[in-house]
């Protein structure tokens, strides 16, 4: 059995559930799952890919609970989307028009930060994700990630950011115009990123701010408004 299972009672304190939760899931196939002498195994990446999914799937109410959980796992300091986003990472005015670019110059902007060291092999991980299921979302964010963290090429984790101002078709009802490289060195580390900048991303007004930002500073400052609103409700 893999070091990365998780039996039921220790997916119920991850997930900060009940075990009887758990099982009830299990048994109705709503959790990735397998049985092993009789007894439920949960596949570590499995589960934090259904995390992922659920985030995707979910309201602020629901995010936020999820992000609390991660929160509660972790011994960290809270998460700071701004301490993970240098100023370098950020580019408004993305020059890209297909995907493909798009992933390209997203995979640089990471490795202009010195903390990314090989944006092919970002780019390539980034490719095989998408090619998997689309990130982009319904109000023209792009969530970029490979499809597992990549801690052999980065110093610690990062964000970059790039708007394209005319947008791209990227997997989206709409076209997509703001994308987020998110770069981690962990699955855990990941899902606390991703829970955090969804929620971040989960509002109309914001997004309209950070569309019209003059330059990565006014960024910054957006962000760091939008998280202390969070934080504060």
């Amino acid at each position: 059995m893999s070091s990365e299972d998780f039996n039921i009672d220790e997916l119920a304190a991850y997930l900060h559930m009940m075990p009887e939760q758990v099982s009830r899931l299990a048994e109705r196939g709503k959790l990735p799952a397998r049985r092993v002498g009789g007894q439920w195994k949960f596949s570590g990446p499995e589960i934090h890919h259904w995390l992922e999914d659920r985030m995707g799937l979910s309201d602020e109410v629901e995010l936020a609970r999820m992000a609390g959980a991660l929160e509660r796992a972790q011994t960290n300091e809270p998460l700071e989307l701004t301490e993970l986003l240098p100023l370098d990472a950020i580019n408004l005015q993305l020059t890209a028009r297909t995907r493909g670019s798009v992933v390209d110059q997203m995979a640089e902007l990471g490795v202009g930060t010195g903390l990314l060291w090989d944006a092919s092999k970002m780019a390539d991980a980034v490719r095989d994700r998408e090619s998997m299921h689309p990130t982009a979302l319904d109000n023209g964010v792009a969530l970029l990630h490979p499809r597992r963290p990549l801690a052999s090429i980065l110093a610690q984790a990062v964000l970059a950011l790039g708007i394209a101002p005319s947008g791209i078709p990227f997997g989206g009802r709409r076209l997509t115009d703001v994308f987020f490289l998110i770069c981690s060195t962990n699955d855990h580390e990941h899902l606390r990123i991703l829970a955090r900048l969804s929620r971040v991303i989960n509002d109309d007004t914001f997004l309209a701010s950070l569309r019209s930002a003059a330059s990565p500073q006014e960024v910054h400052e957006l962000i760091i408004g939008r998280e202390q609103h969070i934080d504060s409700t």
